[in-house]
């Protein structure tokens, strides 16, 4: 089958930019720019919109296919956190299978048994069963021997680790940073510096190692500093953000809003502002959807009872466009952090329109205006602090291995 995009604006973090045509035969790129169309061709008129790789969303907690359509999500990164636990090679399998052929669905193994941060878990089995990083979950591993081993085992298989950075014993039962919102509300709260603590350990362990490590969220001044130092030392590290923390400090909270209680919780006003300068200054290489979505069971409580998480894939592109049109970042930039740099860090050979790459393809209008309603979304639960918010972006087509989903 050979398929000819013509009329769009394509967009690719590689080669930028430009006005063309894309022409995709069996499932993968052929060429892009100006190129000859074959007689036998399905043509398909783009209408002057935005074509572009298909959006990889790396570390979703919940498999909501109809919410990756809508936001343009053709693979995710499956958090190790379930039921069960992702540290089997059979539970590992069937993860990756379940949705095939409209999504691929890249499991990240438990780096411990059950997540307890005490005895390491069968990386390599589940490796070969199809795990494309290693993880420790929604929590950090407070043992040092045990993460010095998680990451020098990973490193023998070649492949990330992904850490989550904060240090379990100043934030356990806090639910917001330390500060005069969590002060006022009365709300158990945590210092911001237990992500540096966090970030500090495990980078001068990986670069102890010599293993990749992913630091699947920094959210703080500090965090980032440290991400930057590491960089310049060479250490091979990478972080990761989700829109909330970019567009959304702890003053979302007030009025105890449960559906602003994230992990890790928002923070001061000023390292929001440091996320947006570490963004655009290349610190930070993933930007995801944090898509975790929660019921009124678990938002509709007291906000210390409540569980963190919020519906984050139908937003993430409208959100991200909002750093294109504020000046912080390029449209090819920006699907660098949405597509090819979470491909490179599973080990994927794709997120870009290069000749021979997958034909995932996403093709939305980037001045389509519309407002965010939770009630709305295709999610197993419609959270999302954004409820109400306008926006631009809007999805229109989406393409798997050049098959339209």
């Amino acid at each position: 089958m050979i398929r000819a995009f013509v009329n769009a604006t394509l967009v690719c973090p590689v080669a930028g930019v430009r006005p063309g045509s894309l022409l995709v035969k069996d499932g993968v790129v052929a060429a892009a720019g100006t190129i000859d169309l074959p007689s036998e061709a399905e043509v398909i008129d783009c209408g002057g919109k935005t074509l572009a790789p298909g959006i990889i969303d790396c570390g979703v907690a919940r498999i909501d296919r109809a919410a990756f359509r809508a936001g343009g999500i053709v693979r995710v990164a499956l958090m190790p956190d379930g039921s069960p636990v992702l540290d089997d090679p059979g539970i590992v399998q069937r993860a990756a299978l379940i949705g095939k052929p409209d999504l691929w669905i890249h499991p990240i193994a438990a780096a411990t048994r059950g997540l307890e941060g005490k005895d390491m878990a069968e990386m390599a089995v589940c490796a070969s069963a199809g795990a494309k990083a290693v993880g420790t979950g929604k929590h950090w591993i407070a043992d040092s021997g045990v993460m010095a081993r998680v990451l020098a085992y990973a490193r023998d298989l070649d492949i990330t680790v992904i850490s989550h950075a904060e240090d379990g014993g100043l934030t356990a039962g806090a639910v917001a940073t330390d500060g005069e919102t969590a002060t006022r509300l009365g709300l158990p709260s945590a210092p911001a510096i237990a992500e540096a603590l966090a970030i500090a350990r495990d980078v001068m362990l990986a670069e102890q190692t010599g293993a990749r490590l992913h630091l699947r969220q920094v959210t703080t001044a500090a965090g980032f500093d440290l991400v930057r130092a590491a960089k310049r030392r060479g250490i091979r590290v990478t972080c990761g953000i989700t829109p909330a923390h970019l567009h959304l400090s702890e003053i979302a909270v007030s009025d105890f809003r449960t559906f602003a209680h994230l992990s890790p919780p928002l923070r001061a006003e000023s390292d929001r502002q440091a996320a947006v300068a570490a963004i655009a200054d290349g610190t930070i290489d993933v930007l995801a959807s944090g898509h975790d979505p929660r019921g009124p069971e678990e938002k509709r409580l007291p906000f210390a009872d409540s569980s963190a998480g919020m519906a984050g894939a139908e937003t993430l592109l409208p959100l991200a466009l909002m750093l294109v049109r504020d000046g912080r970042l390029t449209l090819d930039r920006l699907f660098a952090l949405l597509a090819a740099n979470p491909a490179k860090l599973l080990g994927l050979d794709a997120g870009t329109l290069e000749p021979s790459k997958p034909a995932d393809l996403l093709l939305f209008d980037p001045a389509a205006p519309w407002q965010i309603v939770g009630e709305a979304f295709h999610a197993s639960a419609g959270n999302t602090p954004f409820d109400g918010l306008p926006v631009q972006g809007r999805v229109l087509r989406l393409w798997k291995a050049g098959r339209e989903i």
